[in-house]
């Protein structure tokens, strides 16, 4: 894909680490490429194990599209995705000049939130967020943990005071859920209208 035609697209990156919830994850990601967005995705290296392990073989990370194209049709083909290795700290979206209008950290291990929270920017997922907040624009963290801690609690607020939305992984359940997947939409539905997409992965509550 040419810069023209990548840049004529709407742009979001997308981290996947090591929490569970790939589910969460693949539906995110394959919602933004069916409206023909341009994905910027970053994968840690647990996230790399946690797409195989949660997903099977199939979803790992060389054969990600394809997976996504069998479980979610050939729409996700109208988008596009760069993919960045988590050690590249001078990839695009490590910088202000990039032109991605928003990011979601899905799932967000306790691990990166402690990063973001603290500005450490040590991998191209924290970097990228640490970008987001500085330049005032959405970032979008989904933890998925339970218990939670008090410093991970801590740190929730602390990435919610300098300017995230924090969504944890708690899919409702007035929709009628029946499968995992029905969850997954739930929660990539939430994502994609926070990023500000109309959207019919889940009913709206009508009171």
């Amino acid at each position: 894909m040419s810069t023209n035609e990548r840049s004529s697209r709407r742009s979001f990156a997308v981290a996947i680490t090591g929490a569970s919830g790939a589910v969460y994850a693949v539906r995110t990601l394959a919602a933004l490429l069916e409206r023909g967005c341009h994905v910027e995705l970053v994968i840690s290296d647990y996230g790399r194990r946690l797409l195989r392990d949660e997903l099977g073989e199939a979803a790992s990370v060389d054969r990600l599209t394809d997976y996504l194209v069998g479980k979610y049709g050939g729409d996700v083909r109208q988008g596009s995705t760069s993919l960045y290795s988590n050690k590249d700290l001078g990839a695009r979206i490590a910088s202000g000049s990039q032109g991605c209008e928003g990011m979601v950290v899905v799932p967000c291990s306790m691990k990166t939130l402690a990063g973001i929270a603290n500005g450490l920017s040590r991998n191209l997922v924290e970097r990228a967020a640490d970008v987001m907040l500085k330049e005032r624009r959405t970032l979008i963290v989904v933890p998925r943990e339970t218990p939670m801690s008090l410093p991970q609690l801590k740190n929730m607020v602390l990435c919610a005071e300098a300017g995230a939305m924090v969504m944890p992984a708690m899919p409702a359940f007035y929709q009628m859920p029946q499968t995992l997947d029905d969850l997954a939409d739930f929660m990539a539905g939430k994502i994609l209208s926070a990023l500000g997409f109309q959207h019919e992965l889940y009913p709206a509550w009508k009171g």
